[in-house]
C-alpha cells in the first residue's frame, strides 16, 4: 500500500492511500505544498490537482478519512463537527472523493491554524 507523510503546521500524519483515481493523482503530484484553512473541526488546503467526482463520493465522513473536494481542488480532513454537521457526524461542505486514511488519530489537527504551512511527500 502506498503511503505519504502529511505535515500540517505542528502536526505530522502518515496516510495510507487507496487504489482510486484521486489517490493516483495526488500521489503522482507529490510533493505538494500549501497553506492550511480551517472550517469547524476540518482542515483543508488547495492543491494543483484536478479530478472528477467519483461514483462513491460522500459528504459525511469518518475521522481519519482523507477527502478530496473536487469543486475546490482541495484536500479536506475532518476530525469533528463542522458548521453543517447534524449531531456528532463529520459533514463536509460537499460530496468528496475518499482517497486514503490517516494512520494516526486526526484529532491532533486541533493544533493546526489557518495559514499553517502544509507539505505532503511520499514515504515509498
Amino acid at each position: 500500500m502506498r503511503k505519504l507523510k502529511m505535515i500540517i503546521g505542528p502536526v505530522e500524519l502518515t496516510a495510507e492511500l487507496y487504489d482510486t483515481p484521486t489517490a493516483d493523482a495526488i500521489y503522482n503530484s507529490l510533493p505538494i505544498e500549501s497553506e492550511a484553512r480551517t472550517w469547524g473541526e476540518e482542515v483543508y488546503f488547495a492543491t494543483p490537482i484536478k479530478v472528477i467526482r467519483e461514483s462513491d463520493a460522500r459528504d459525511v465522513v469518518e475521522a481519519g478519512d482523507l477527502a478530496f473536494w473536487v469543486e475546490g481542488n482541495s484536500i479536506a480532513i475532518g476530525y469533528g463537527r463542522t458548521p453543517i454537521s447534524v449531531g456528532d457526524e463529520i459533514r463536509l461542505a460537499a460530496k468528496t472523493n475518499i482517497w486514503g486514511r490517516a494512520v494516526e488519530p486526526v484529532d491532533a489537527l486541533r493544533a493546526a491554524r489557518d495559514g499553517d504551512p502544509i507539505r505532503l511527500e511520499s514515504l515509498d
